[in-house]
C-alpha cells in the first residue's frame, strides 16, 4: 500500500517535469539570422533563425526584357533590308544619275552610319516600296524608291523613283528612262529563295 501511493507520486512528479521542461522549450527564443557584413559564422546553432528569400520581382525586369527583344527584332529587319539587292542597286543607280549628281554631288552614300531603311520589301509578293536618307559632297536627301510586279511571273516595273530634297522639293530622277526596266527581277536573298522553292512545291503536290 505505502510502496504503491510512493510510486504515484513519482509518477505524478516525473510528468510535471517533463511538462515544465517541454514548456521552456517551447518559450525558448531564436536568434536572429545573420546580416551582411556581420562576418562568418563560427559556430552551428540549432536555434538560429533561417535567413529571409528575396523573390525575383518579374514586374521590374519583364518590361525591359520585352523591351530589349523589340529592338533586337527591329534591327534584325532593318539588318535584312539594309543588306538586300535592292538597296545596293538603288545606291549604285544613284551614283551613275546625272541628276542625282546635280543634287547631291560626289561620294554619294547613306546619310546615317547606322541607316535607317523604311517601307516595305517583299519580292515574293512582287512589292517593294523603300525609302533611306542619303548624302553626297553637295548636300543630302531622302530617296524613295517604289516598284512592282503585276503577275508572279513578270518583271518588276518601278513606279517612283525620287528625291526628296530638306526644303520638301521633290525630283523625279525617271524622266521617261527606268534603268531598273531591263532587270527581270531582283536578285532574292537566302530567306525569299527558300521560301519562293517552298511555295512552287506546295503548287506541284
Amino acid at each position: 500500500m505505502w510502496s504503491r501511493l510512493v510510486r504515484r507520486r513519482a509518477a505524478l512528479l516525473l510528468r510535471n517535469q517533463s511538462t515544465t521542461a517541454r514548456n521552456q522549450i517551447q518559450r525558448r527564443t531564436l536568434i536572429s539570422a545573420p546580416k551582411p557584413g556581420d562576418g562568418p559564422l563560427m559556430e552551428r546553432r540549432p536555434d538560429r533563425e533561417l535567413p529571409s528569400i528575396q523573390t525575383f520581382r518579374w514586374a521590374r525586369t519583364l518590361p525591359l526584357f520585352l523591351a530589349i527583344i523589340a529592338a533586337s527584332s527591329v534591327a534584325i529587319f532593318n539588318y535584312q533590308k539594309l543588306s538586300s539587292p535592292v538597296v545596293a542597286s538603288t545606291l549604285y543607280a544613284l551614283r551613275t544619275n546625272r541628276r542625282a549628281r546635280e543634287i547631291l554631288g560626289d561620294e554619294i552614300y547613306f546619310k546615317h552610319q547606322i541607316p535607317w531603311i523604311g517601307g516595305e520589301m517583299n519580292q515574293l509578293r512582287g512589292r517593294i516600296d523603300v525609302r533611306f536618307a542619303v548624302r553626297g559632297t553637295r548636300g543630302h536627301a531622302l530617296m524613295r524608291f517604289a516598284s512592282h510586279r503585276p503577275t508572279p511571273r513578270g518583271v518588276f516595273e518601278t513606279t517612283e523613283w525620287s528625291l526628296e530634297t530638306p526644303d520638301g522639293h521633290k525630283v523625279n530622277l525617271l524622266d521617261g528612262d527606268d534603268p531598273f526596266k531591263a532587270m527581270v527581277a531582283f536578285p532574292m536573298d537566302e530567306e525569299e529563295r527558300e521560301e519562293a522553292s517552298r511555295g512552287y512545291r506546295q503548287q506541284l503536290k
